[in-house]
């Protein structure tokens, strides 16, 4: 099989311009270079890049007018690299994270190369002390970072995505704007018979952060959710599955204030359209669970 060629996508709100450039130095350290570079500028102007940072292969750079959240802004790169034609596998990084190590692409490249039905492919994140949270490990309980293996999910700071992949199941959920949209992509890839891994070889070092950093994170989340809910999951497993996640939600939230906006978001969910509604399959879900994270958590 061909070597798959291979691109990176970052999206940015031009509010972190050392971080943005300390990540493009890393990837252009790397010892396979991309073919194309793409960065998109969620909302804002952008530097010239790849004259100032000497970059490798062929960079883009992409004004978006408004913020269109994180998914959004990645569907803006991959419809330009879409257009281009020239790439088999797209990696998208945050754009405050590092490649620490200088074989990350030729890993990624490899992985696909050796797997037609590989879709998705999860790095590792870690902070700065080399220490990973719990939350970025893509496993129910207290999963080992370091054990790979095929997973039900992916991290959305650092990931591959194989572009015939979404030619077939579709691109991000744009109307997300932050929150679950890795999971509707990856219950997508999944029910399409493509398989995700969870390779944490490849690192992304990123700083240590809380989601709810975020004004709007309990809002959003919870919005998100539901939505999630309606458009992919059998209408049996939809009451569960909610149910589970209000119980979690009020066993973990602390803020009263934070809990006014759960709820918000939860029955803007159920108001607000959700997007086209692909449920999946009960084989889909059996899978799932066999990998150890069945959709109803």
């Amino acid at each position: 099989m061909a070597e798959p060629r291979l691109a990176v996508a970052v999206v940015t709100m031009g509010n972190r311009p050392d971080e943005v450039d300390a990540l493009l130095r890393s990837v252009a350290k790397q010892d396979l270079a991309p073919a194309r570079i793409v960065i998109v500028g969620n909302g804002c102007p952008l530097p010239e890049y790849a004259r100032r940072l000497d970059l490798p292969g062929e960079v883009t750079v992409i004004d978006v007018e408004e913020n269109l959240g994180c998914p959004g802004g990645r569907n803006v790169a991959l419809a330009r690299l879409r257009e281009y034609g020239d790439v088999d596998v797209v990696v998208e990084l945050d754009d405050d994270g590092v490649l620490v190590d200088v074989e990350v692409l030729r890993h990624v490249r490899d992985l696909f190369a050796a797997e037609p039905r590989l879709g998705i492919v999860g790095f590792r994140i870690a902070d700065e002390h080399g220490e990973t949270q719990r939350r970025h490990v893509p496993r129910v309980g207290n999963a080992d970072p370091m054990r790979g293996g095929y997973v039900t999910n992916f991290l959305g700071g650092g990931h591959a995505l194989r572009m015939s992949m979404l030619a077939e199941i579709g691109d991000w959920p744009a109307q997300f704007f932050f929150a679950h949209e890795e999971t509707d992509l990856a219950w997508r890839a999944a029910d399409a018979d493509w398989k995700i891994r969870y390779a944490p070889e490849l690192l992304l070092q990123h700083p240590r952060t809380s989601p709810a950093r975020h004004a709007v994170y309990f809002r959003v989340t919870a919005r998100n959710r539901v939505w999630l809910t309606r458009r992919r999951l059998p209408l049996a497993l939809i009451p569960v599955h909610l149910g589970v996640w209000t119980a979690i939600t009020l066993l973990r939230t602390r803020s009263t204030g934070g809990l006014r906006a759960w709820f918000a978001g939860f029955v803007e969910g159920i108001r607000e359209p959700a997007g086209e509604r692909r449920p999946m399959r009960w084989r889909t879900v059996w899978q799932l669970t066999r990998l150890g994270r069945p959709p109803v958590i």
